[in-house]
């Protein structure tokens, strides 16, 4: 006979102990995006203590709904390497173009990333950032419906020693890091150079050069790179995304090794 108290109790307690157990990290990524998700696992495979963050309900960012809702996605050559990393089958459309399911594209990464070590926090969301020293040392989060909804309920927090914006178009993390310090980023302005219009070539080149350090301890990929450096969107093809994962990863596994 199934005890309702029962029920409750072990989710308050597990989920506790997951929430106390991630309370300083190596690592803390801001959307599950794909970038963050691919971030996220070559991160852990390499042995970091990773811990993702994401408002919505639902983990995928924009991915899921493909093009226009049209649940398909595309990925170039170039990044058809990150899908075969994580057992993704993808079609081949014409020479140089691949085609693939968005929800299964998502469930994968999202899969993968747990199964390497990521923990994920859906319904969270991140206020602001700690700052020790002149770098970002942390997040400072709330639920997400409490941000959605204005109520002024007070924020806990996470240590890392690195924080992943991956927050898509928004950057929001630097956005507020921005907003609130007026702290100078390592871009050619010294502030967010914003998100420019669609050229997909472009964009998908510039999504992973400008995957790197915005700010001491703050990194960014995806969109939020190209937001913060000014780069060119790129619409619904993948390849940059996944690819500016595994750069996010990269960069902060060799910062992380020097610190």
């Amino acid at each position: 006979m199934l005890d309702e108290t029962v029920i409750s109790r072990a989710i308050i307690e597990t989920y506790m102990k997951k929430l106390t157990d991630n309370l300083s990290v190596d690592v803390a990524i801001v959307g599950a995006g794909p970038s963050g998700f691919v971030a996220g696992y070559f991160l852990a495979k390499a042995g970091r203590k990773v811990v993702i963050f994401e408002r919505a309900l639902a983990v995928g960012g924009g991915m899921w709904g493909g093009g226009m809702g049209f649940n398909e996605i595309v990925v170039q050559e170039e990044g058809k390497a990150v899908l075969d990393e994580f057992d993704l089958p993808a079609v081949r459309y014409v020479q140089g173009y691949y085609t693939l399911d968005s929800v299964r594209a998502v469930s994968a990464l999202a899969l993968r990333a747990v199964e390497a070590g990521v923990t994920v926090f859906n319904l969270v969301g991140v206020e602001d950032v700690v700052l020790h020293d002149e770098r970002v040392s942390g997040l400072v989060l709330n639920w997400g419906t409490v941000m959605k909804a204005g109520i002024p309920v007070d924020p806990l927090t996470v240590h890392s020693r690195c924080v992943l914006d991956a927050t898509g178009h928004p950057a929001h993390v630097a956005e507020v890091l921005c907003r609130k310090m007026g702290v100078s980023l390592n871009t050619p302005t010294g502030k967010m150079m914003g998100e420019m219009s669609m050229d997909a070539e472009k964009g998908e080149k510039q999504t992973v050069e400008n995957t790197r350090e915005a700010y001491p301890g703050l990194f960014v990929s995806g969109m939020a790179a190209n937001a913060v450096f000014g780069g060119y969107r790129m619409g619904p093809v993948f390849g940059g995304m996944l690819l500016s994962g595994k750069r996010a990863a990269e960069v902060m596994l060799a910062r992380l090794g020097e610190r």
